[in-house]
């Protein structure tokens, strides 16, 4: 600090002036070529800055802040101050810095949303208005319902799609069934049809007429047919002429699988003569086919034609059902089911000028039909008598 002589006084405002010129100068030659940020902002000394006299005698006291920032060798520190800025690449604006850092996704849907994001944070920097993360919840649940949906159609679809071809399905499985149902019964009604009116005759009922009063031996041989007697039987009832009963199988005629062999049945007297002569068989070996048990009697009059071919004159229409059902029907325990059908006929007819006394039993077994579910399975056979 300079001295001052005694007795002068003390200027503080030149003393001062002198000290910060000192000042100035000293840090000059120390300093850099280049000026720091914070002395360029620094006061500008008024005497010797160039830059202030050339403007204040241009009429501005004061150099702006536009030349204090001004390019080297433009503005008030031309020769001091040089600045050699960063690109807008490394300082953002100061909005852009207060963005959250890019982070890596914590799952896939994040990745898929952060890049949305992304992308509408990067919009927002080009001028564009960024979007809330609200906004950004809003849309990812809109997406998961727009899924949802689409995947709840299709399963409707397909649901429809699915009943719809099962019903078809249901519906040609059901008109196969009753076509088949329907040919089938053709073929059943066709089969009875042929039977009742076109079964082969297989056997003949025998002339049982001509064997009254013949001996066993002569009976024999007039029935014929391998006739074999199978089986004797004494008969001791009072008031009943046979005394004897034999059994003979016709073993000659063809034999039905359900039925067996034709058979005569001779009844012999106290002389050994034939006071009775019947027959069976089955009524298809007689070329009567599936017939129901009303019709063979009432319709097809099996029993007098039967008759009729084992010698006996007989009348159609002398077999007669009962009018009740029951009187020849027997059914099982339930009362429902159909076992048997069994009716006796009897009558007079004059042979040769003598009266003889006739009789007939037709019987249906359903027995084994029931037990096969099949009616062809039927036993029905006609018995036939004539005695003397």
């Amino acid at each position: 600090m300079p001295k001052h002589a005694a007795n002068e006084p003390f200027d503080a405002a030149s003393d001062s002036a002198s000290n910060a010129g000192a000042r100035r100068a000293a840090d000059a030659k120390a300093s850099d070529e280049r000026i720091g940020l914070t002395e360029a902002f620094a006061p500008v000394d008024v005497a010797d800055d160039a830059a202030f006299r050339e403007a204040r005698a241009a009429g501005d006291e004061h150099i702006g802040l536009t030349e204090a920032f001004a390019p080297v060798g433009e503005g008030a520190h031309a020769g001091g101050f040089s600045y050699r800025g960063d690109t807008e690449d490394d300082y953002p604006d100061a909005l852009e810095s207060l963005e959250p850092p890019a982070r890596p996704p914590l799952l896939a849907a994040d990745d898929v949303f952060g890049r949305d994001a992304g992308r509408e944070q990067a919009a927002g920097r080009h001028g564009k208005e960024d979007v809330p993360a609200y906004q950004h919840k809003s849309r990812r649940m809109r997406r998961i319902l727009i899924g949802v949906i689409i995947v709840l159609l299709v399963l409707l679809v397909a649901a429809a799609v699915a009943t719809v071809l099962l019903v078809r399905t249901a519906s040609d499985t059901a008109v196969q069934m009753a076509a088949q149902g329907s040919s089938s019964a053709a073929s059943l009604q066709e089969g009875v049809e042929d039977a009742s009116s076109g079964t082969e005759k297989l056997v003949t009922a025998p002339d049982l007429a001509s064997l009254l009063g013949m001996g066993q031996d002569d009976a024999l041989a007039a029935v014929g047919g391998g006739a074999t007697v199978t089986s004797t039987r004494e008969v001791n009832e009072e008031g009943n002429p046979i005394k004897q009963s034999l059994t003979v199988a016709l073993a000659d005629e063809p034999a039905d699988s359900r039925s067996g062999t034709p058979t005569v049945y001779l009844g012999l007297g106290e002389d050994g003569k034939v006071v009775q002569a019947g027959y069976s068989a089955p009524t298809a070996s007689l070329g009567y086919g599936s017939l129901s048990f009303a019709d063979a009697v009432g319709n097809d009059h099996v029993v007098e034609k039967t008759l009729q071919e084992a010698g006996i004159p007989v009348e159609m229409g002398a077999a007669v059902l009962p009018e009740d059902k029951a009187e020849y029907s027997t059914y099982d325990s339930t009362g429902k089911k159909l076992v048997r059908e069994n009716c006796s006929f009897e009558g007079k007819v004059t042979i040769d000028g003598a009266e003889r006394t006739w009789s007939a039993t037709l019987s249906y077994d359903y027995t084994t039909a029931n037990a096969s579910n099949n009616l062809a399975d039927t036993i029905r056979l006609i018995y036939v008598y004539v005695n003397a």
